[in-house]
């Protein structure tokens, strides 16, 4: 790779992190992962850190690498100290467990500070297509966007859907939670980080309304945004592959991430 290359930061090595990791080797992006941040760097890892990527378990340590961009997979509590740490490092930084951003001061902070130093908070549309759409469609009055998220039961195990519905035992589609984005994004922060982004992009996330379905028929990830307004009528269908390793997001996430960071490395941008 030559010394042009962006310079990368991951922060989380799990199943999201790495699988970017991979895409862009297997694909020979004009990328060098710089670092990699974990909370536990002594913890043994199912895959290996990419060659000449330094392990990171304090925001602090970014500076020291000079990144260029900093990408965040490590769930929203890493957010704001790696947040801060990536714009104090004058690095631009991307956010994938966008949950965190219903927190109205952290979001705002993170923008403060992002401003005073002239770099951007990126919203990569993670496991959505389409948000180009509705973000343009925005820039006039909206009436209501809906967006509908169906996931296998399995996808669900382990968050407060289990106590909604009887997840073991369906035989159909159920609907166990309709709202706000940001009450789905806040309730369901590993299944619903998506909400907050299309959220972001039309009304808002006390406007935006979110329904979570768990499908026993399901065998892929499911996401249906409608809208309407000044411009007319839009609806966007996504039916996503699960990652391998985790159930609860899809391979369209890692995939946004990717091209992400190809884009900030090449000069045609689509």
């Amino acid at each position: 790779m030559s010394g042009s290359d962006l310079a990368l930061v991951l922060v989380g090595w799990g199943a999201i992190a790495s699988r970017v990791a991979a895409l862009l080797l297997e694909r020979k992006a004009p990328v060098r992962i710089v670092g990699v941040a974990m909370r536990d760097i002594t913890r043994p890892r199912d895959m290996a850190l990419p060659e000449g990527a330094l392990a990171l378990s304090d925001p602090a340590g970014l500076a020291a690498l000079n990144p260029d961009l900093v990408v965040e997979a490590a769930g929203r509590d890493s957010v704001e100290p790696w947040g801060r740490a990536a714009f104090s490092a004058g690095a631009d930084f991307a956010v994938s467990s966008t949950s965190a951003l219903t927190d109205d001061a952290l979001r705002d902070g993170l923008l403060a500070q992002a401003q005073a130093r002239g770099r951007r908070l990126l919203v990569p549309p993670g496991a959505l297509g389409g948000i180009d759409a509705l973000s343009a469609a925005a820039r006039l009055p909206l009436d209501l966007v809906r967006h509908e998220i169906a996931k296998p039961p399995a996808a669900w195990a382990g968050t407060a859907a289990e106590t909604l519905c009887d997840l073991a035992n369906l035989d159909a589609p159920v609907t166990f939670f309709e709202g706000t984005a940001r009450e789905a994004a806040a309730r369901f922060p590993q299944n619903a980080n998506v909400a907050v982004i299309s959220a972001l992009a039309g009304l808002g996330l006390d406007r935006t309304t979110l329904a979570l379905v768990a499908d026993p028929g399901g065998r892929l990830n499911r996401h249906v945004v409608h809208a309407e307004g000044a411009f007319g009528r839009i609806t966007i269908t996504l039916e996503n592959r699960p990652l391998a390793t985790n159930p609860k997001s899809s391979e369209m996430t890692a995939l946004s991430l990717v091209r992400l960071i190809e884009n900030r490395g090449t000069g045609l941008v689509i």
